[in-house]
């Protein structure tokens, strides 16, 4: 039997095995956020929700290759619950149809957290990379189908950290940080890609090539209060259509929450969240992802994802926002609500009044915030914000405020927390790849 060896990896040719030129069926889904709260309320039934009808999703649909770009959990440090409902869902989904699970690494998570069970998930045949190891050949999957035979070749690539990508010379410009930070992109998935179309010819031309992101494109579409924030601290840089190689077949990117293709192309697509993150996904229709390739040729279905809880951002005047409660109230919702209030009234008396109007329903007020005033937020009576929902960048900002800090220095303070954010992230990530801590 011939065998050739490519970067640690090993193909076997093509006139020793049969090779699956028929159809495979991927489910591309991204951005769990595992653990996020909203307005200190837990999210954990919606996220068991989700992951039960998932892994429906894919025994009804007979899905052979499970793709998850990126943050899969919120923090770095998932509570002990969290774990276990990510666990449960991979030890349940290996009992279904589904042949191979990826799971590549977003800014959120942490690549020693994630990388640290791959060998022993590696047998529930999940594929684990959390950060890139310096070896493009780590990233390159070759999928096989019952048979042995090759059905898919797939780059797995991870959320690509700054340091991953360029190095940092004196006296550079941001206008040379973008650039360099774009062409470090290109050039990691020119590379990648390259072996992995490669080991493909080798095998047979005809199977798809398919490839993962966690990164922010040109021209994505974000919202507002979605969480969503710039990859690269102190950059813009955002890739183009471009920088991903003409090999690849589909691209199944993270990080943006709303499900979109990049540059009007069909076969590069961002998922998108499976439930709203906060009250500026309230209206989205939450999708997921099913690519069926005949050959090399994907056709893309939307997979709508049931709303496992609903959350609705009311504004008004006191008078308005009663009268929506009243609607709400009729049709037995029990959604969870962000109020701008619109008026002059005190905030004591808002509170009372509508603390009065859900009473003895179902519905719940999370957060009321005045838009005369902006920024003010006239919690519920006995509501307070939690830590947890906060993320760094939040709780920096809040302390300036609570310090009382000139608004002029905020902007140049925020950067150099932002650096420093970013080299406790790679600290992280070289941790996990078995550097010094």
């Amino acid at each position: 039997m011939a065998v050739l060896f490519i970067h640690n990896a090993y193909i076997i040719q093509s006139d020793t095995l049969p090779l699956n030129t028929g159809t495979v069926k991927l489910l591309h889904t991204s951005d769990w956020h595992l653990g996020r709260l909203l307005c200190g309320h837990s999210r954990q039934a919606e996220f068991e929700g989700f992951l039960a009808w998932l892994a429906g999703i894919v025994d009804s649909e007979g899905v052979e290759l499970l793709v998850v770009s990126g943050d899969v959990f919120d923090t770095t440090t998932p509570s002990n619950r969290v774990q276990e409902l990510y666990y449960d869902f991979l030890h349940n989904i290996s009992h279904a149809s589904c042949r191979h699970v990826i799971v590549t690494g977003g800014n959120h998570d942490s690549p020693s957290f994630l990388d640290a069970p791959k060998t022993l998930l590696r047998a529930l045949n999940v594929h684990v990379l959390g950060a890139v190891t310096g070896e493009p050949g780590d990233e390159v999957l070759v999928l096989r189908d019952q048979s042995g035979s090759p059905e898919a070749v797939v780059c797995a690539v991870p959320y690509l950290r700054d340091r991953d990508i360029r190095l940092v010379e004196p006296g550079e410009s941001a206008g040379d940080k973008n650039r360099k930070l774009i062409e470090g992109v290109e050039r990691h998935y020119a590379g990648v890609c390259a072996l992995a179309d490669a080991q493909r010819n080798a095998i047979s031309p005809d199977i798809p090539l398919i490839a993962t992101g966690h990164l922010f494109t040109a021209g994505g579409a974000v919202v507002d209060g979605d969480g969503v924030r710039e990859i690269y601290v102190g950059s813009l840089a955002r890739v183009g259509p471009s920088a991903f190689p003409d090999s690849i077949d589909y691209l199944a990117l993270g990080h943006l929450h709303i499900a979109q293709q990049v540059g009007g192309a069909d076969h590069l697509r961002y998922s998108g969240s499976p439930i709203p993150m906060g009250f500026g996904e309230a209206t989205q229709q939450k999708l997921v992802l099913l690519v069926e390739f005949e050959g090399r040729k994907p056709t893309v279905t939307a997979l709508p994802v049931p709303c496992f809880r609903h959350l609705e951002r009311l504004a008004g005047t006191l008078g308005e926002l009663s009268a929506r409660i009243l609607e709400l109230r009729a049709a037995g919702s029990t959604a969870w609500l962000e109020v701008d209030y619109r008026g002059d009234e005190p905030a004591s008396a808002v509170q009372e009044s509508l603390k009065q109007a859900v009473s003895g329903s179902m519905l719940e007020i999370l957060r009321v915030r005045s838009c005369r005033r902006p920024g003010v937020i006239l919690e519920p009576a006995g509501e307070v914000e939690a830590l947890e929902e906060l993320d760094r960048e939040a709780v920096f900002c809040r302390c300036l405020e609570a310090h009382g800090v000139d608004a002029p220095l905020r902007p140049t303070l925020l950067d150099c927390y932002r650096e420093v954010l970013r080299s406790m992230d790679e600290d992280d990530a070289h941790a996990g790849e078995g550097g010094a801590p």
